[in-house]
C-alpha cells in the first residue's frame, strides 16, 4: 500500500501576504493600526518629561519603602547609577520630597540628640555615654552637611575618659569625612570654619586635633604645627600685597600714558616668622650739677683718745680760768690756782679727740628696657618691573592733527626719570630694605581680536536645535509612514474598489435604459416610433462600446484583477 505524500502548504508568511493581496481592506486596517501605534509612541517619546534624581545612595530598606509609596501614588520612576539613584519626573521632585519627608522617608542617616529622648530607665552609664557620643557625632554631621558644597558628612569623635588626675587627662580628637557635590570644592576658609565648628562643639578639643578629608582621600586640613612651606592663608596674603602694589602703579601711570599702555608686576618677599626681643640699656649719669640724687647718707664718728677729767668736782673745778697777764706788760706770771689747772687740762683733752664723717650719695641711673615683638607678615624686600608702551605726543599733550605727533615713539630720559620717581613713591621704595625697580619702555604687540565662535557652535542654539529636531524627527517618521505604507495601501484599495463600483453603475444604467425603453413602447401617443427605437439602439451601442473600452483599459492596467473576476465567474459556473 502506497501512501501519497501531500505537498507542503505555503509558509505562514506567504499565506499572510496572499490574504492581504486578496483582501486589501485588511492590509489597510493593519497598516493604519501600526501607523497609529508608531505615531503615538513617537509623540509620547517627544513629549516625555525629563527625569531628575529624587534620592541617591539609599539603603535597601529606605529604597523599598520609597518605591512602595511611589507605587501607591501612581508616580512613574526609574533607576540610574546601577540602582543607586531613584529618578522621577522633574516637575514632581520637590513636591515628592516634601511629601515623603512628612512620612519620615528616608529615615536612614545620621541620628542626633533624639537618641537621648527615649532611653530605658535602667540604662548603664557606658551605654548612655555611647548614645551621647553618637548623638553629638550626628548633630555635627548634620550641621556640616547643611553647607552648600557638602553632599554628606560623617564625624568620628575620640573622647578620652575623664580623670581627676591632670597627668592622666588626654585631649579629644575628631575626624571628618566629607562627600562633596560633583564639581564642587572647599576653600581654605571653609575648611578652617568647619574645623573650628567641630572644635568648639566638643570639650577639650583643639583645632589642631581635627582632621578633615574628602571622599577621594585628600587631606583638606593642614596641621598648624607644620613648619615647612606656606599655607594657603599666607600665599593669599602675599598675592594680595602684590596685587595692591601693582594696582597702585597702574593707577598712577594710567592717566599719563593710558590704561592700556602700562603693565606692572610686583614681587614681595614677606617675613612670616614670629620673634620677640628684649633690650636693656644703661646711659652714663649726667654732670654733677644735673645729677639726680636717689638717696644720701651721712655718718659722723668721733674718737676721743685724751685722759679723763681730774680734780675734785666742785665750785673750784667749775670756775672759768683766770685772765692771763699780758706778756707785753711784762707782768710776772703767777702760778695758777688749783681750779685753773683743772680747766686747762679739759681743754687739752678736747683738742686730742678725732672726728670721722662719711657721706654716701646714690645717684639715679638712666636704665632703659625695651621689649619688641615683631609681627608676622613684614615686608622684607620688594621688586617691581614696569613696562610702558610707545606712546604718541598727542597722548601726552592732547589731540593733534600732525601725523608725526600721532605716531608712537619711545619716551625720553626725562619722562622715564619722572615715571621712575612716581613708581618709587607709589610702591613705597626703600633702599635700606634692598628694594629694586626696573622701568622699561618697549612697544606692545597688538593682539589680534578673538574670532567669535560660529553660530552653529553656540550652546544655546545647539540645545534649541536638539529640541526642534526631536519634533522634526517625529514629523518625518510620520510622513515616511504615510508615503511608504498608508498611501500605497489606500491607493491600492481605491483602485481595487473602482471597477466594482463602475460595474454596479453600468448595471444600474442599463436597468434604467431598459425601463425607459419599456415606458416608451407603452406610450401610444408618442412621436415617430421608428425614430425612437433607432435612438435607443444607438444609445445602447454607444454605452456598450464605452463599457467595452473601459474594461479593456482596466484589463491593461490591472490584468490580475480581470483574472480574478474571470476566475470567480468560472467558479460560479462550476457545478461542483
Amino acid at each position: 500500500m502506497s501512501t501519497a505524500t501531500k505537498p507542503a502548504g505555503p509558509a505562514p508568511l506567504s499565506k499572510l501576504v496572499t490574504k492581504l493581496r486578496n483582501n486589501p481592506l485588511l492590509g489597510l486596517i493593519i497598516g493604519s493600526a501600526m501607523a497609529i501605534a508608531l505615531v503615538v509612541a513617537l509623540v509620547m517619546w517627544a513629549t516625555r518629561p525629563p527625569y531628575r534624581v529624587l534620592f541617591s545612595n539609599l539603603s535597601e530598606s529606605d529604597g523599598g519603602a520609597i518605591i512602595n509609596e511611589l507605587d501607591s501614588r501612581g508616580v512613574p520612576y526609574q533607576f540610574a547609577a546601577g540602582g543607586q539613584a531613584l529618578l522621577v519626573p522633574s516637575n514632581l521632585v520637590h513636591s515628592l520630597r516634601l511629601q515623603l519627608a512628612e512620612k519620615g522617608l528616608p529615615h536612614a542617616g545620621n541620628v542626633g540628640m533624639e537618641l537621648m529622648e527615649h532611653q530605658a530607665f535602667g540604662i548603664s552609664q557606658f551605654a548612655e555615654q555611647i548614645n551621647y557620643q553618637r548623638g553629638l557625632e550626628g548633630e555635627l554631621a548634620r550641621s556640616i552637611s547643611s553647607l552648600g558644597p557638602v553632599a554628606s558628612a560623617r564625624v568620628h569623635l575620640a573622647l578620652a575618659k575623664d580623670s581627676v588626675f591632670v597627668r592622666d587627662r588626654k585631649p579629644a580628637k575628631a575626624s571628618v569625612v566629607l562627600t562633596l557635590e560633583p564639581g564642587r570644592t572647599l576653600g581654605g576658609g571653609q575648611v578652617a570654619a568647619m574645623i573650628h565648628l567641630v572644635s568648639s562643639s566638643v570639650p577639650d578639643l583643639t583645632a589642631e586635633d581635627v582632621t578633615v578629608i574628602d571622599q577621594n582621600g585628600h587631606l583638606l586640613s593642614t596641621p598648624t604645627t607644620q613648619n615647612s612651606g606656606l599655607d594657603s592663608t599666607q600665599l593669599d596674603y602675599v598675592a594680595s600685597v602684590e596685587s595692591a602694589l601693582r594696582q597702585r602703579i597702574e593707577k598712577i601711570l594710567g592717566p599719563i600714558v593710558g590704561p592700556h599702555n602700562v603693565q606692572a608686576q610686583v614681587t614681595a618677599q614677606i617675613d612670616f616668622s614670629s620673634h620677640e626681643e628684649t633690650a636693656e640699656h644703661f646711659v652714663p649719669n649726667q654732670p654733677p650739677n644735673e645729677a639726680a640724687v636717689r638717696s644720701r647718707q651721712t655718718s659722723l664718728d668721733v674718737d676721743g683718745k685724751g685722759d679723763l677729767a681730774k680734780g675734785i668736782p666742785g665750785a673750784l673745778s667749775n670756775t672759768p680760768p683766770g685772765t692771763a697777764p699780758s706778756p707785753v706788760e711784762g707782768t710776772p706770771t703767777e702760778e695758777p690756782k688749783d681750779g685753773a689747772t683743772a680747766n686747762q687740762q679739759g681743754t687739752d683733752n678736747a683738742q686730742s679727740e678725732r672726728m670721722r664723717r662719711d657721706d654716701v650719695i646714690n645717684y639715679e641711673v638712666d636704665h632703659q628696657v625695651s621689649h619688641i615683638q615683631h609681627q608676622r607678615g613684614q615686608i622684607k624686600r620688594l621688586t617691581a618691573a614696569v613696562v610702558i608702551n610707545y606712546i604718541s605726543d598727542d597722548a601726552l599733550a592732547g589731540a593733534s592733527d600732525n601725523a608725526e605727533a600721532q605716531k608712537p615713539h619711545p619716551l625720553d630720559e626725562a619722562q622715564l626719570a619722572q615715571i621712575d620717581k612716581l613708581v618709587r613713591q607709589a610702591m613705597g621704595y626703600s633702599a635700606d630694605r634692598g628694594d629694586d625697580l626696573v622701568v622699561v619702555n618697549r612697544p606692545f604687540i597688538t593682539a589680534s581680536e578673538e574670532t567669535p565662535l560660529p553660530w552653529w557652535q553656540n550652546s544655546d542654539l545647539q540645545h534649541l536645535a536638539i529640541e526642534i529636531g526631536r519634533y522634526l524627527l517625529v514629523g518625518l517618521i510620520i510622513l515616511f509612514v504615510y508615503r511608504r505604507l498608508l498611501r500605497p495601501v489606500v491607493k491600492h484599495y481605491l483602485e481595487t474598489s473602482a471597477p466594482q463600483t463602475a460595474l454596479q453603475a453600468r448595471e444600474e444604467t442599463e436597468d434604467d435604459t431598459d425601463m425607459g425603453r419599456t415606458d416608451d413602447s407603452e406610450e401610444p401617443d408618442s412621436g415617430d416610433t421608428t425614430y425612437t427605437r433607432a435612438s435607443a439602439q444607438r444609445r445602447k451601442a454607444t454605452t456598450y462600446e464605452q463599457h467595452l473600452n473601459e474594461l479593456r483599459e482596466l484589463a491593461q492596467e490591472d490584468p490580475r484583477l480581470v483574472a480574478m473576476i474571470v476566475r470567480g465567474w468560472m467558479n460560479e459556473n462550476d457545478p461542483s
